[in-house]
């Protein structure tokens, strides 16, 4: 019996048509779309017509169909559809009647269907959703997570309704506690038997346990177990042990209802002694904020692009995610369950305050009840998430009121989930902001209209040393200490000079960095280290992002724009530490090489272009040197250059073609960095690094030939015809010695042929006007990055050309779901 069926396939989208409009003009044709799906990614981007949000377009309307057979037995059951996420303002239909809204674009909601159904017949479903200048950063718009079609029979356990903790756990036995609600929607009183298995990683059962409950018409009965597993193996971010709780209820010997949640057998302990414990051990954050988007593939919450992100983040050194600012799809919980990676979820950025002209603040009093209680429902069983976050950077945080809402959204998240602590991600920055404004606005009058700093001009990039220095201060502490003694961990954005003051001040308080810059993370990571009751550190961001465009690009004295976003065609954050198509940018080097994780010399060479610009430190805090670790340049020799070498070890050497270039102190005591002046010469750039003088590890760049092959590879050739399902394909420009050509980029053209379709290809190029919905795009540094999807089974031929070179075919094969 499968309760839960994938209801992906099947729709079709078209922009939202108006009423009156249809006498005259019926619209545009609707296309056949497969979901997880972001209607607005294709859109045009142009100068003129676009938002704030990365230059896309800031508002939309879209009507998403389906018609699907309900056979006449359905109607001894009841039927449901589950929405896992909606973007935004979605309004259900079912055969033209109104089923359902839900205001919020990334919660989970089910709507029921039965007084709607007819029954033997076809039925069609109907979505409007819209998107109207309400994010500050890019949204995307449509049913970007999955749908799932739920039937059951009259008696069910109840939606979202299992819930599985683990109070007491030793190396003896797990104390394993299981809460079913069973619901009886018929007319006569019934009596099953409610049967709980505990399986582990192998599907061996390991615990088991039956009870009998009895229901009455109409009404809803909860059911406990607690059962034991004997010598568990525990869930960990190095051992994602995964347990599987399975609960079937019977009538005698027919099954009416199956349901299976995931199960993590691990404890969580908290203070400030020791930090954060999980099965006793001591775990340091080592955290990246993550906006929900995937690059290419827009807000499309697809299964193996959330997979995928959270293996690459794993692999560059983090060992947990923030959800920025929204919670996180089913899919994403799913992978950090697998992978082990530890969540902190989070629930809103605005409350009542609007940070966009229309964001959630419209709607934040009516819903935030229903939303908090979407999060915790959808994370609770999850393992991976080991903190909930009620906010981000919230300007009622400063004020007695806003705290006071703050400590009622706590207790919600308290009251649905009382083994998770809860925080709140405090910029005390924000929280004072009225009245740093109007000091700014007075500093502006006697200045003769001129803005303190260039502060106001430059946003809040330009401010963002102020905002550090103003969170720190003792006057907003005291302003913001109400809404942190609501939460069981004060969320810190920017504001680590608060860490050791917090530790003397506040000895009962356990912090984590929820928002940091990048350059920071030395010092920052020193400071996690040193204090205890410092959970971590969440630079911003891990991931790049659609949005806040070029928040995070270097700026330089000779520009003139003082803006914190960049122009069109500027498209991305780029502050991330892996860029939008997950490959590595030089600063996750450096934060791996900060964590002791790295031990080899990287090579960070800055673009030849910036030599001698004066970079400006207040404008550019969530930035990084526009640095590559090439030493492919197309310009002259002797062409000033400048070299960084990041290492934990005393000492690295610099040789170019063989001869020494230079020789300076690394590690933690400078900063992990030794920086060289050079003058550019073709060949080979080696850095060698020495601890008490002995050579550790070494690094080797050489420069590249003329491009000669397109190197093709796909990081799964083996698929299944699940619409969850992706193959990443890396597209990258080599020379006959197989090395990387970064020096010049070339179009390519992608075509996929088969049982497949080309589902986004594009480049971590943060200033492309590019679109991601075309089968042509060029590289950047030497690489691109094409997305297939399956469509059936079979197989898929994907074909790259560019101009001179020989084309290359890679062949995906696709088996059943």
């Amino acid at each position: 019996m499968n309760r839960r069926r994938s209801f992906n396939r099947g729709w079709a989208v078209k922009p939202k048509p108006n009423i009156w409009a249809q006498l005259t003009d019926p619209g545009a044709a609707s296309q056949p779309v497969t979901l997880p799906h972001d209607a607005l990614i294709g859109r045009p981007r142009t100068p003129e017509g676009s938002g704030r949000t990365a230059y896309f377009p800031p508002s939309g309307e879209y009507e998403y169909s389906k018609t699907f057979h309900v056979p006449e037995s359905w109607s001894a059951r009841r039927v449901s559809l589950e929405f896992q996420g909606a973007y935004r303002d979605a309004m259900v239909h079912l055969n033209d009647t109104r089923a359902a809204h839900w205001a919020y674009g990334y919660s989970t909601f089910t709507v029921p269907l039965d007084d709607f159904l007819v029954y033997g017949a076809d039925n069609t479903v109907r979505v409007d959703v819209r998107t109207c200048d309400d994010s500050r950063w890019y949204s995307g718009a449509g049913l970007h997570r999955d749908v799932v079609l739920v039937v059951t029979g009259l008696v069910h356990i109840s939606q979202d309704g299992i819930v599985v903790t683990t109070p007491d756990v030793d190396d003896e036995r797990a104390v394993v506690e299981i809460a079913v609600p069973v619901t009886n929607a018929g007319l006569s009183t019934r009596t099953v038997t409610v049967e709980a298995e505990v399986a582990d990683a192998q599907d061996n059962r390991v615990a088991h346990g039956t009870a009998p409950v009895t229901v009455r018409p109409g009404g809803t009965a909860v059911v406990r177990h607690r059962v034991y597993v004997r010598e568990p193996r525990r869930w960990s971010v190095n051992d994602p042990c995964l347990h599987r709780v399975c609960v079937t209820l019977r009538d005698g010997s027919e099954a009416l209802d199956r349901d299976t949640v995931p199960l993590g057998i691990r404890t969580l302990r908290l203070d400030p002694f020791h930090g954060l414990r999980i099965n006793d051990e001591v775990v340091k954050l080592r955290g990246a904020c993550l906006h929900h988007d995937n690059g290419v593939l827009g807000a499309a919450a697809i299964g193996r692009a959330e997979e995928r992100r959270v293996e690459l983040l794993k692999q560059a050194g983090f060992n947990a995610v923030r959800s920025a600012h929204n919670p996180l799809s089913q899919a994403m919980l799913d992978a950090c369950d697998r992978l082990g990676m530890l969540v902190m979820d989070e629930a809103f950025d605005t409350w009542t305050q609007p940070k966009s002209p229309f964001d959630y603040a419209t709607d934040f009093a009516d819903w935030w009840e229903r939303d908090i209680g979407a999060m915790v429902r959808k994370d609770r069983n999850h393992p991976s998430v080991v903190l909930y976050s009620i906010g981000n950077e919230i300007p009622e945080t400063g004020s007695p009121l806003g705290a006071a809402l703050g400590r009622q959204l706590a207790e919600k998240v308290r009251e649905l989930d009382p083994t998770r602590p809860v925080t709140n991600a405090v910029n005390g920055f924000v929280s004072v902001l009225p009245d740093v404004i109007a000091m700014m606005k007075e500093r502006a009058t006697e200045n003769g209209g001129a803005m303190d700093g260039g502060t106001m001009a430059g946003g809040v990039n330009a401010a963002g040393d102020t905002m550090s220095r103003v969170a720190e201060s003792a006057a907003v502490a005291a302003r913001v200490e109400e809404s942190l003694s609501a939460v069981d961990i004060a969320g810190l954005n920017y504001a680590a000079g608060r860490y050791e003051l917090d530790r003397d001040q506040y000895p009962n308080r356990i912090t984590v960095g929820t928002e940091t810059y990048p350059q920071g993370i030395a010092r920052n990571w020193r400071l996690v280290q040193e204090n205890p009751q410092v959970l971590g550190d969440f630079t911003w961001a891990g991931w790049d992002y659609l949005g806040e465009a070029g928040i995070g690009r270097r700026r330089y004295a000779d520009e003139s724009r003082t803006s914190s976003e960049a122009p069109y065609p500027w498209l991305t954050a780029w502050c991330g530490d892996l860029d939008i198509t997950g490959h590595r940018r030089p600063q996750s080097y450096y934060r791996e090489t900060v964590f002791g994780l790295r031990h080899e010399p990287y090579l960070a060479v800055e673009r030849p272009c910036h030599h001698g610009r004066e970079a400006v430190p207040a404008m550019s805090l969530w930035s990084w040197p526009d640095a590559l670790a090439s030493w492919t340049w197309p310009v002259e020799e002797k062409t000033p250059i400048d070299v960084e070498v990041y290492s934990s070890c005393d000492e690295v050497e610099l040789r170019l073609n063989g001869r020494t270039v230079g020789r300076g102190p690394a590690g933690p005591d400078h900063e992990y960095r030794a920086r060289f002046p050079l003058e550019y010469e073709p060949g080979e750039l080696v850095a060698i690094a020495y601890r008490a003088g002995r050579e550790e590890a070494r690094t080797v760049l050489r420069t590249a030939g003329r491009a000669t092959v397109l190197d093709v590879r796909a990081d799964r050739t083996e698929l299944t015809a699940s619409c969850a399902d992706l193959s990443f394909v890396t597209v990258e420009l080599r020379d006959a010695e197989g090395v990387l050509v970064t020096g010049t980029d070339r179009r390519i053209e992608v075509a996929v042929s088969g049982a497949g379709v080309l589902q986004g290809l594009g480049t971590g190029r943060p200033d492309t006007d590019e679109s991601f919905g075309a089968s042509e795009c060029t590289t950047f540094d030497g690489r691109a990055l094409a997305v297939v999807r399956p469509s059936g089974e079979g197989r898929i031929e994907v074909t790259v050309r560019a101009d001179g070179l020989s084309p290359v075919t890679r062949t995906l094969l696709v088996g059943p779901a």
